[in-house]
Formats: structure tokens, C-alpha cells, sequence
């Protein structure tokens, strides 16, 4: 007679939940072609690799000039240029501007060299060439006449700079990110063919009892046969979850036949769910097998329904028997087990498709139109959601990527106020906020740094929109680089210093030895914005000369060419050194080494990551002071670093 298996101590859920939590189920990371890494979830940062875009191009349809000839210019008296031949989008300029010319240009075309910025049609008057009787010509070509420019324009106006959606060497990327339209999007504007994603974990499914026949297969109700509903309920269940499934042959009752099928899945998948034959009746034996070929970690949960559960591991596979009843074993799958799936494959937990919040700082909009504004989600200090507006141009591919979703606002409506409650449509139901909301200066090794975070979010938006977005309350923390002003309420998180300078081409062909030779001699630099940390101290350095000088400051920012011409991200300007388009970038001693080129040192920054005092509790802070233990490692990778306890280079 066989012995009769009466249920142990029914575990509370708490227990069944970190039995399963125990259980290995990840699977390694795998390279897919980008056609099919949609719905998957990147196993590692990916950097980007070029600039996007990847050329300087015009914003709209209108003229590409030089700034410096529209100074001064007014609707009563427009600056008069040369028209001298036009660019069209996808194709190259074969046209060059020179002082008092312009070149008529389309939307998205490249801009011609010479040209620093472009007029919109709107602001223009076209003038026709007049034939030697006086009268207009009648077929003037795109070479002919001039053009009255009623406005004027500074350097980089109406242009979108190469970089300036994604720049060269910016974390475009990180682990854990979850490649939906938006972001396979980026990738294929980055040119990456093969992604590197978190392997989906296989999950074997096999269904017992002598009972089950198969859909589609003859059933013999009279015999007690029942069509196999949970290979296929909990198939579908695993693969919502973001697991592989793998359904087997359904098992009889025999515990031979049992443990053929079992150990046969074990053997090919990370982790084997079985439904029926958990219970402490005399054929059900799917405990014993466990026992005898792995370990049984508990046996019955008290939860209704689904108290015959089981959780152990065979042949080094994560194993799960789920009770026979389909809605029992649909209950227990989504309530313990999908959880770990999702976790395994990288996948949040789902959510609702929209979400009330509150604004996080005021947002003003008088256009008249039904806008749907993309919003960001962050956590304040009590768990509260805070929305903020995200918004870098329509042609920028990272304002989907950066948004949680979109705000519907009325035509009428002149300002959303701070605090106002909003809801918010959520791109997808498995849209989370981020855990760590950061923004900032942009630093090589900060990009290291929030690997070690879970779902961080992070905008390079310079050290002086840094602040005065953390002065508003939105982010966690702002991270600044170099002297700036500090009139914010902030905790210090941690620091470390980078070397800055004057990034030159591999050699220092033209013998640059600092920032005098840019004032003294006819070199072309490239600058970054007026909220980088990195412009502020070159200004500074700037300012030092004149004094040492003797002489005003701005005379020397003017005698710089190309100081005011400024691009984004930190490797921007030596990407343009690279390419032979300037002879000198602001940038770091780290980036010239990354790139090849040479590098003539100016100072040294302290990087600083300063803390939203509401959010000291918030488990995204903890897991960046968590990492910011290791900033002495990372600083030893890159050149020209220290941690602020660290005197060696």
C-alpha cells in the first residue's frame, strides 16, 4: 500500500515568496538582430556611437547665412544678402557662403560650410535679378537676386548642431532598459544591428493526471477525461510575463512516466512548472520525485486558492508545482511565480495605463491648440507621483524615450500650476517611474556610476539647469561640475575631480599650449553651453587672462573664434576636433584619451552630486550612495579622475 504524503505546515505567503526569490532563474544575456529585440530588455549600456544627427541641419525652409551679417537687421532695415545657390534635403552642399551671401535651404538639409545659422523663409524677401531693360527676369535660377532678411540672428540659430539629439559617446542606454517602439528607435538611429538583451528565461510546462487529453483530441467524458487547460493558460501566462515557454507532453499519474517528463525539462529549462498532482493524496507523487532527484524548499501555502503548492529544485533547474485547478493554478502563477519571471527577464511589474499626479513645477502654454504635452514621472519623498513636462524639439528621438507618456492639455488653458493635478496616459501599462531621478552635468564617469542603479533617469542638463531644476523640487539629485553658483537647499551624496583643458588633434600639430593661444591666434574652438560646468570654467579662465592683461573680458571671449558656437554633450567638441572641423574643444583629459587626440591641460573640476534633502529615504538614493562607494575604482579607469580621497592621478 502506498504511504500517504499529508501536507507540512502550510507556509505564509511571505515564506512562499522568498522560497521562489531563492530559486536561480535568469538566464545569460544574448545578442538579437534589432528586428527582433522589441519587448526585450538591454543586458548592458549602450553608448552611442555617432552623433545624431549626424550632420549640422536646418530647422526649417529658409536661407543659410552667416550670423554675423544679420546684425542690426529690422523689418525697416533688412540686411541685404547675395543669393548664390541652394541645399536641398539628402543631398550635399556644392556651394560654400561667404561674408554678405546666403543659400536658400530645405527642412533637414545639411548646412552648407561657411554658413552658423539660417533665417526661417517667413522673416525674408526674395529679390528678383532684373534684366538690362529694367523689367524683372522671368527665370531667375537658384543663383540669382538677393535676399532681405528682416531679422537678426546669432550663431547656431534655426540649426540643429550634429549631436544635438544624441551625441557621440553619450550614454544613450542603460542595463535594464526595456526596448519598446521608442527605444528600438534610438537604436537604429545609432546604427546598432545587434542587441545585447537579457536572455528570456525558459520555463518548461508540463501538465499531470491521467485525465487530461489534449484540445482537439477525442474526449471521453464518460471516463472522467478533461481537455488540458493549464499547459496552455499557464503557456500564455509565462509568456506575458516575459519568460519562454515550452510546453511538454502532459504526465500520467505514473511516477516513472512523471519522472521522465520532469527531468527531461529540468534538464533544458531555467525553470519547470508543474500543474495537478500536488496534493496529499496516494497518486499524487510529484513531491516524492522532487524529493528524490533535487529538494523540496515547501510543500501547501495558506492562501485560497491554491494551497497545494510546491517549491524546490531538480537537476539545477528552479522548480514550481502549481495546483490542477486552472483558475488555483492562474491565481498562484500571477501571484508568486510571474513576479520572479518578470524579475528573471527584467521586467517591471504591470500597472494601470494611466496615472494621477501632481505637477511638479509650473508649465506654461497659450497656444490656442489641444496639446499632448510628454511627461516624466518621478517619486517624491512620500511616495506621492510627481510629473514633469519633457520636451526637447519634435525631431529629437530622446523626448519619447525620456517620457513616461503624455498629458492632454485644453486649447484654453494658459498654465498648468505647480501641484495641480494631472493624469497622466501612459505609453505602456508597464511604464514606471524611474527609481532614481538625476540631472546634471554630463560626466563619463557619473554614466559609470548609474549602472549600478536600477532604472535610473538622467538628463545632461549642465550644472546650472541642474540646480535650478533640484531648486524647484523636481529631481533626486543634480550633479554640477566646477565653480557654481550653489543657492539651493541640497544634501552632499559624494564628489570627485576631473582634469578639463583643451582638447587638439592627435600631436598638437598646431603647438597649442593654452588659452592665451585661442585669444592670440587664428584657431577655431568648439565650446559647450552656457549651462555646462565645463563653459563656466573656461570663461573663467578667460577672465583670469584679461585681468592678468589688463583688459576687458569680453574683448577677449570676441577675439576666440567660435567661443560662442557651443555643442551639447561632453565629447561633442573633441568629436569635432576629430573630425577636423576645429582646432581645439573644451573637454577632459578622459575623452582625448578615449578618442586619440592630444591634450593640453587648463585646471581641474570637482564633480558633485548634490541630494534633494525630501528624498534622503527614497530607495533609488540609497542605491546611488550605494554605488558612489565606488567612485575610487571607477576614477582609477579614467584618466585625469581622483575621488576626492585620492591625491594620486
Amino acid at each position: 500500500m502506498t504511504e500517504r504524503k499529508e501536507f507540512r505546515d502550510l507556509a505564509p505567503p511571505a515564506e512562499a515568496r522568498e522560497a521562489i526569490a531563492s530559486l536561480d532563474l535568469a538566464p545569460d544575456p544574448e545578442s538579437v538582430p534589432i528586428d527582433d529585440a522589441g519587448g526585450r530588455v538591454l543586458a548592458e549600456r549602450v553608448d552611442a556611437g555617432l552623433d545624431v544627427p549626424g550632420f549640422d541641419r536646418a530647422s526649417l525652409d529658409g536661407y543659410a547665412l552667416r550670423a554675423r551679417d544679420t546684425f542690426g537687421a529690422d523689418e525697416a532695415d533688412p540686411a541685404r544678402l547675395d543669393l548664390v545657390g541652394a541645399v536641398h534635403a539628402g543631398e550635399e552642399p556644392t556651394v560654400e557662403v561667404g561674408d554678405g551671401e546666403a543659400v536658400e535651404i530645405s527642412t533637414g538639409a545639411v548646412m552648407p560650410p561657411g554658413a552658423d545659422a539660417m533665417v526661417m523663409m517667413e522673416q525674408t524677401d526674395r529679390v528678383e535679378p532684373r534684366s538690362t531693360d529694367g523689367a524683372s527676369g522671368e527665370a531667375a535660377s537658384e543663383e540669382d537676386g538677393e535676399v532681405l532678411v528682416r531679422t537678426s540672428v546669432a550663431p547656431g540659430d534655426n540649426v540643429m548642431l550634429a549631436g544635438a539629439d544624441v551625441a557621440a559617446g553619450e550614454r544613450a542606454l542603460g542595463p535594464g532598459t526595456r526596448l519598446t517602439a521608442r527605444e528600438i528607435g534610438l537604436l537604429s538611429a545609432l546604427g546598432v544591428g545587434e542587441v545585447p538583451v537579457r536572455g528570456k528565461p525558459r520555463v518548461g510546462i508540463v501538465s499531470t493526471g491521467d485525465e487530461l487529453v489534449r484540445p482537439g483530441e477525442e474526449l471521453h467524458s464518460e471516463r472522467g477525461q478533461i481537455h488540458d487547460v493549464n499547459s496552455y493558460a499557464v503557456a500564455s501566462a509565462v509568456e506575458e510575463a516575459g519568460g519562454e515557454a515550452v510546453t511538454y507532453p502532459h504526465a500520467g499519474d505514473d511516477r516513472a512516466e512523471m519522472e521522465r517528463v520532469l527531468t527531461t525539462a529540468a534538464e533544458e529549462c531555467d525553470l519547470v512548472l508543474s500543474s495537478g498532482s500536488t496534493s496529499a493524496s496516494a497518486v499524487d507523487v510529484v513531491y516524492d520525485v522532487v524529493e528524490d532527484r533535487g529538494e523540496l524548499l515547501l510543500h501547501g501555502v495558506a492562501v485560497k486558492p491554491g494551497k497545494p503548492m510546491l517549491v524546490g529544485r531538480m537537476e539545477g533547474s528552479a522548480y514550481v508545482g502549481l495546483p490542477g485547478y486552472p483558475v488555483s493554478a492562474l491565481t498562484i502563477f500571477r501571484t508568486f511565480v510571474a513576479p520572479a519571471v518578470r524579475e528573471a527577464a527584467g521586467l517591471p511589474e504591470p500597472r494601470t495605463a494611466t496615472v494621477e499626479g501632481r505637477m511638479a513645477r509650473q508649465e506654461r502654454y497659450a497656444e490656442g491648440r489641444l496639446r499632448y504635452m510628454p511627461v516624466g514621472l518621478v517619486t517624491d519623498g512620500d511616495g506621492g507621483t510627481l510629473v514633469y513636462p519633457v520636451d526637447k524639439g519634435s525631431g529629437a528621438t530622446t523626448s519619447l524615450v525620456e517620457a513616461d507618456g503624455v498629458v492632454a492639455v485644453d486649447p484654453d488653458t494658459d498654465y498648468l500650476a505647480a501641484d495641480e493635478s494631472v493624469t497622466v496616459e501612459l505609453f505602456s501599462p508597464e511604464v514606471r517611474p524611474p527609481s532614481l531621478f538625476g540631472v546634471g552635468e554630463d560626466d563619463p564617469l557619473l554614466s559609470r556610476l548609474l549602472d549600478g542603479v536600477a532604472n535610473p533617469r538622467y538628463l545632461s542638463v549642465g550644472s546650472r539647469g541642474g540646480l535650478r531644476r533640484l531648486r524647484d523640487g523636481t529631481p533626486d539629485v543634480a550633479v554640477t561640475a566646477g565653480p557654481v553658483e550653489r543657492d539651493v537647499d541640497a544634501a552632499s551624496l559624494g564628489e570627485w575631480t576631473r582634469e578639463w583643458g583643451l582638447v587638439v588633434p592627435a600631436g598638437n600639430p598646431e603647438g597649442v599650449e593654452g588659452v592665451a593661444d585661442l585669444v592670440d591666434r587664428d584657431l577655431r574652438l568648439v565650446n559647450r553651453t552656457t549651462d555646462s560646468g565645463l563653459r563656466t570654467s573656461l570663461g573663467n579662465a578667460v577672465a583670469a587672462l584679461a585681468d592678468e592683461r589688463g583688459v576687458d573680458r569680453r574683448d577677449l571671449v570676441d577675439a576666440i573664434d567660435g567661443f560662442d558656437l557651443a555643442v551639447r554633450a561632453v565629447e561633442s567638441p573633441a568629436r569635432k576636433v576629430a573630425a577636423g572641423q576645429a582646432d581645439a574643444g573644451v573637454g577632459l583629459r578622459a575623452t582625448a584619451a578615449t578618442l586619440g587626440l592630444g591634450f593640453v591641460p587648463v585646471g581641474e573640476q570637482t564633480v558633485r552630486v548634490h541630494g534633494n534633502p525630501d528624498r534622503a529615504e527614497k530607495a533609488g538614493v540609497a542605491e546611488l550612495r550605494e554605488a558612489l562607494s565606488g567612485v575610487p575604482e571607477l576614477a582609477a579607469d579614467l584618466p585625469g579622475y581622483s575621488s576626492a580621497n585620492d591625491e594620486t592621478r
